[in-house]
């Protein structure tokens, strides 16, 4: 488990960052600046790193850095790596951003006040975490100030999980019971208690695990990722955040799909990888779905009349909707506990009736 989350925790996006034309005030203009991004972090902590790139060009006036990809300004409380997933549905390397330090939206943007407004989002999402896995926040209030400190540091000097885990071990938010590992190791599977309990090492176990989702609704359908429809607005993204109430049922194993299904349950009907029935009648499609389509297969079973799954990510992947969900939030969960999924449905075409 150790080596996924440190691939997670090691990510980063390669960037090619303008400047906006509105502020170069020198001919030429400068080149753009080429920076790597840690998926887990944010876009004001790249701010030092590329002001003094540009600082020689920039028009007089206070500093009010904003960025914007293809005209849409950027949330800067989401992660770099959630904001690159849901707005390139076709990975574009480097992805080419542009900065501003001139011009805050703040009709569409809250205000940012560089590392301390980013920190603060940070601790706040943590807060709410561990609400919703112990059901109060006191870990993270009663965190000492030492803590705070290493636990931000290994943050925004992503690379550092070993101090990350150190700190946020402290927290007991815990994990939740690994039904992937339980089917390597069924040998010690006597020795590991259910979920909701307190394993050996005093780490809470815990059945909810917090989520934000993000939904991306279209009414084209497309085939290739690099035909669908460019996101041009906030308004077309459903902001989903809730937990999900892992329910383990004997003999079957909570997967990717029972968790979207119970987040949106309006799309899915009342299915499951592991029912029998369904197994059966999959058995004798079983020539017509090649192997390594799988899960598109698995996306197109379980997607309603009213809309079609297109699109899954996580941290980059896009994982196959059979996979046990323990595992996804044991490896893929962000560091202030939260789990950010991107997802694209294709609704249906709304016929408006005639007045003749």
């Amino acid at each position: 488990m150790m080596e996924a989350r440190k691939y997670v925790w090691e990510g980063a996006i390669p960037l090619q960052i303008h400047l906006h034309e509105s502020e170069v005030t020198t001919l030429p203009p400068p080149l753009p600046a080429l920076i790597l991004a840690p998926r887990i972090g944010y876009l004001p902590l790249l701010v030092p790193h590329i002001k003094p790139h540009f600082s020689s060009t920039l028009p007089p006036g206070i500093d009010t850095v904003w960025f914007d990809y293809k005209g849409l300004p950027l949330k800067w409380y989401i992660p770099t790596g959630i904001l690159f997933d849901l707005l390139c549905a076709e990975p574009e390397r480097p992805w080419n951003l542009t900065v501003h330090f001139r011009g805050y939206p703040g009709n569409i943007l809250i205000p940012c006040e560089g590392e301390d407004s980013v920190k603060w989002s940070f601790i706040n999402s943590l807060k709410e975490a561990a609400y919703i896995i112990n059901g109060n926040c006191k870990s993270v209030m009663n965190m000492s100030q030492p803590d705070q400190v290493e636990l931000w540091r290994s943050v925004i000097n992503a690379g550092n999980l070993e101090a990350y885990i150190r700190v946020s071990s402290k927290l007991k938010l815990g994990t939740v019971g690994d039904e992937y590992a339980a089917d390597l190791y069924s040998s010690s599977l006597n020795s590991r208690q259910s979920i909701g309990d307190t394993d050996s090492t005093g780490q809470v176990k815990t059945g909810r695990v917090p989520i934000r989702l993000y939904v991306w609704s279209v009414n084209e359908d497309f085939d290739d990722l690099e035909d669908a429809p460019q996101i041009d607005s906030w308004d077309k993204i459903s902001y989903i955040n809730r937990p999900v109430e892992i329910h383990g049922e004997e003999g079957k194993c909570f997967t990717l799909l029972d968790a979207v299904k119970s987040l949106l349950p309006e799309y899915f009907p009342y299915k499951s990888l592991n029912n029998e029935e369904s197994s059966r009648e999959e058995d004798k499609d079983e020539e017509k779905v090649p192997s390594e389509n799988l899960s598109e297969h698995v996306e197109s079973c379980y997607s309603s009349d009213d809309a079609e799954v297109k699109l899954v990510r996580i941290q980059g992947i896009e994982p196959k909707l059979e996979i046990p969900f323990s595992w996804v939030v044991n490896n893929l969960v962000n560091p202030e506990h939260f789990l950010h999924l991107c997802v694209c449905l294709k609704l249906p075409q709304v016929k408006i009736p005639s007045d003749t």
